[in-house]
């Protein structure tokens, strides 16, 4: 009997993914273990294995393929002696978009620019006969968003695909002129010359940069932010790592990690600010799960260094260089509950040369540390200007869950860690 493959649920949270890439072809022979596609989440890209024997009977949900539900089907696969004919009886949901003919018009209203005189609008590219009059027009995710961004009217344009699907191939041949389509209506804008205009390219994002950008415009537009920046002297913590790292080659410690472990220990000492805002209320944490910033091709993510107050510098030196390796993999190597989570984070750019910022609190946390580069600075102790490498560390925090003295607490105990590192040793 044949088997419908559907469209996994790879984390708690997912409800569609996209179809980045088969890497099987329809009528290709399939073993239990063979990688059919890769899928794109909102966190990674990540291969999808088969589970059982057969032949790629048919593609369903074929590259570049968006928005498909958790469990659509997304392939059948045959099993010994079926061949085509079994998907005559077979009920395959279709994944399609359904766009209304009918196009919106925007009304704007605008002063003109002084800089730019009004330009005549550009000829209408000549219209083939449309392709469903008064019907629905049935095209990819994929093709819709590639017409919205060239202003191509869609009812104009002959699908390829099944069905008469339009399809990513049929609006790059409008676009290279080998079909047809009208400009949708231009809105009543003063526009800027052409030649005023430097080229540009429009990227194709994923779907971790869209949920990247989704998930920060909230938090800065529904997170009351305050901010609070501290200086650490780490002249002494530059002393003990050199003098730890030269004691064994099982392990080589960066300024990170003591920057990890001051985190977790200063959690412990400060319990109030290790919470969220949750429904209405404050959801206080017993264990401290430190979330670490790790820069990927396709944006951002955060391993999780679970129960970081429990463990010694090495151990945790050791866990995130084998999370971020595996972090950066292609496909990702990390399970969803290796980077969702966590009730704290720290991102560093202090290997750039940045020397202060202030970074967005990741929801639901209620707090990020955002650690800058450390440097040679002028001082004054006792009263005298001397030099010491400074380190200029911003706390970014949630008003909601955490006032500005217990922010202040966190950030005076992590400063006494920091300058005094032989008390993470204890």
């Amino acid at each position: 009997m044949s088997i419908n493959v559907l469209m996994p649920a790879l984390s708690p949270t997912m409800t569609e993914g996209n179809i980045a890439t088969w890497m099987k072809n329809e009528g290709d022979k399939i073993c239990s273990g063979d990688l059919l596609c890769e899928i794109e989440t909102d966190k990674a890209t990540m291969e999808i294995e088969a589970v059982d024997d057969g032949t790629l009977g048919k593609i369903v949900t074929p590259d570049g393929m968006e928005n498909v539900p958790v469990n659509a089907v997304i392939c059948v696969i045959f099993e010994e002696g079926e061949d085509a004919s079994v998907l005559d009886n077979l009920e395959i949901p279709e994944v399609a978009s359904v766009v209304s003919v009918a196009v919106p018009v925007a009304a704007v209203a605008a002063a003109p620019l002084p800089f730019a005189a009004p330009a005549p609008a550009p000829a209408a590219k000549t219209a083939a006969p449309a392709a469903n009059p008064g019907g629905r027009i049935f095209v990819s995710p994929l093709a819709r968003r590639m017409a919205a961004q060239e202003s191509l009217d869609l009812s104009t344009i002959a699908g390829s695909g099944p069905k008469g699907r339009i399809v990513k191939a049929d609006i790059e041949a409008v676009l290279a002129g080998d079909g047809a389509a009208v400009t949708a209506p231009a809105p009543a804008l003063a526009e800027i010359p052409l030649a005023a205009i430097d080229p540009y390219q429009d990227i194709q994002t994923s779907k971790m940069r869209k949920v990247i950008a989704q998930r920060l415009q909230e938090s800065k537009q529904t997170v009351p932010h305050f901010y609070l920046t501290i200086d650490c002297e780490i002249d002494a913590l530059f002393k003990v790592r050199k003098e730890l790292n030269e004691r064994s080659d099982d392990y080589k410690l960066s300024v990170n990690d003591f920057v990890v472990r001051a985190s977790a220990l200063s959690l412990r000492k400060v319990p109030e600010c290790n919470a969220s805002w949750i429904d209405g209320g404050i959801r206080q944490y017993s264990g401290v799960d430190i979330s670490v910033a790790v820069a990927i091709d396709d944006g951002l993510v955060t391993p999780i260094l679970r129960n970081a107050d429990h463990k010694g510098l090495s151990t945790l030196s050791d866990e995130m260089k084998e999370l971020a390796g595996r972090a950066r993999a292609k496909p990702m190597g990390l399970m969803p509950e290796e980077y969702q989570g966590g009730t704290f984070s720290i991102s560093n750019l202090g290997m750039f040369g940045i020397k202060e910022f202030a970074a967005i609190i990741n929801p639901p946390q209620s707090m990020i540390l955002a650690v800058g580069a450390g440097e040679q600075r002028p001082v004054v102790k006792d009263g005298a200007l001397a030099v010491a490498t400074m380190m200029s560390c911003t706390l970014s925090v949630d008003h909601r869950v955490v006032d500005g003295a217990a922010g202040a607490r966190f950030l005076n105990a992590f400063k006494g860690l920091i300058e005094d590192p032989m008390t993470m040793l204890l």
